[in-house]
């Protein structure tokens, strides 16, 4: 399923049960916190058994189906067979499963201060924790985040809250006048813990259209927000004079797409300019893991890209440093033409450790990007608009028209600080500025 991927939700089963499957063939849809695909079969046979159905979600290496290969005979499954746990699950879950097989209606959601992961949010639901309680939960994620193991550390001991209440207050009852007063003296010195944030209500008037989110965008808002809870961002801008970049790509472009077979955009130059800065400063192209440092070996360059339906997907060209131009030119169509057809693999969307995104592309002069976590820096790059500027030359200084843009570039300030923020936007700016009118195509 891709690097960091830990579950997927199960859309549609494009086989059924009985139906003869050969290797390769899709057999069900499945969506990821990142893309949509297909899971093919991996063998020849039939499918005998979907052991999970449509809307489940399931962890990466849980078994989803049975299949017979070859010549081997159809099994006959039991029902109680069927729907045994594909997993070894935590007693706890398994009692309260069995107790209570309905799964309960509370529903949790994410805000502006907690962010949930959907399999935390599952556990939830299943168990019938409120968003008051979860709110409340101190979590050991990066972050203050609440981990899968937080949530269940807190269902099994959730029980035996109210016997440790009592059993407080039996001792309570024993303890002299004077130690009363003192006790209700400490406790009055330690804070309360803080009650969670209501969301402010929002007003609907009648000319108002309630639209619900899709799957994409609530997955969307729920990494955007759990970056800027991750990482505090700061942004720093310099304005570059890329003249020769436009006029040498004018020159070119048509010689380019003969040669190549590909169009040449201005994001392979842009991106091109990037792997230079990153291996003049290594430290960018990193990941923080809670106070560990994990300097990235590979340089591989995600690319934000709009689709149709107007959500984003940041696809990856992996090890981006080893190609030439023309080579960064055809991984970036590839990539962007598989993107807008929801073509891509979830390994053609994982393990980036930088990220560009051209907000020029919408006629926007600069932005302010939020880092794609794990990363710890991405860059936005702005229109490309004629201005005049001042021309520095040995015989004096004149004013000319050039064609200018604004890069703007974030980065996690735990890791890195202003001085190497600023100096590798600055050195960006610099491969650009200093681009050869002469280079061969």
């Amino acid at each position: 399923m891709g690097e960091s991927v830990a579950e997927a939700t199960i859309i549609k089963w494009v086989k059924k049960e009985g139906d003869k499957v050969t290797a390769d063939e899709p057999i069900i849809e499945i969506a990821t916190d990142k893309v949509d695909s297909e899971v093919p079969s991996p063998e020849d046979g039939v499918l005998v058994k979907c052991l999970v159905n449509e809307g489940d979600v399931v962890a990466v290496g849980q078994p989803i189906a049975l299949i017979a290969v070859g010549n081997a005979s159809v099994p006959v499954i039991a029902p109680a067979a069927a729907q045994a746990p594909t997993q070894a699950a935590p007693a706890h879950i398994e009692a309260a499963a069995m107790a209570s097989p309905l799964v309960s209606s509370i529903a949790v959601s994410s805000s502006d201060d907690r962010f949930y992961s959907p399999l935390v949010k599952s556990i939830a639901k299943t168990e019938g924790i409120s968003q008051a309680e979860l709110d409340a939960l101190a979590g050991s994620g990066q972050g203050g985040r609440v981990t899968k193991n937080d949530i269940l550390n807190y269902i099994s001991t959730r029980g035996k809250a109210p016997a440790v209440v009592a059993s407080k207050q039996e001792s309570a009852d024993t303890t002299s006048a004077h130690d009363l007063n003192r006790g209700s003296v400490e406790r009055s010195a330690t804070p309360a813990p803080a009650a969670p944030k209501q969301k402010a209500a929002i007003s609907i008037g009648g000319n108002d259209e309630i639209i619900e989110m899709d799957r994409m965008r609530k997955l969307i808002a729920d990494h955007m927000v759990m970056s800027k809870q991750t990482s505090p961002h700061v942004t720093s801008y310099v304005e570059a004079d890329v003249t020769n970049i436009v006029l040498w790509r004018e020159k070119i472009k048509k010689q380019f797409e003969q040669k190549e077979k590909t169009k040449l955009t201005f994001t392979p130059i842009f991106i091109e300019a990037l792997v230079k800065a990153i291996k003049d400063f290594p430290m960018i192209n990193i990941s923080v893991d809670g106070d560990k440092i994990i300097k990235r070996g590979d340089i591989n360059m995600g690319m934000a890209t709009a689709l149709p339906s107007g959500n984003l997907i940041v696809p990856v060209i992996r090890n981006v440093d080893m190609l030439n131009l023309a080579g960064i030119a055809k991984r970036v169509n590839e990539l962007a033409d598989r993107a807008r057809n929801n073509k891509l693999t979830p390994d053609e969307i994982s393990g980036g450790t930088y990220t560009i995104t051209n907000v020029g592309s919408f006629g926007n002069v600069m932005g302010t990007p939020i880092i794609n976590q794990p990363q710890v820096a991405i860059m936005a790059v702005g229109a490309i608009r004629k201005k005049p500027a001042v021309i520095e030359t040995p015989s004096g200084d004149f004013i000319g028209i050039r064609h200018m843009m604004f890069l703007s570039h974030s980065y996690d300030h735990r890791v890195v600080d202003g001085a190497l923020g600023g100096q590798f936007v600055r050195r960006v700016a610099d491969y650009l500025e200093a681009w050869d009118m002469n280079r061969e195509v």
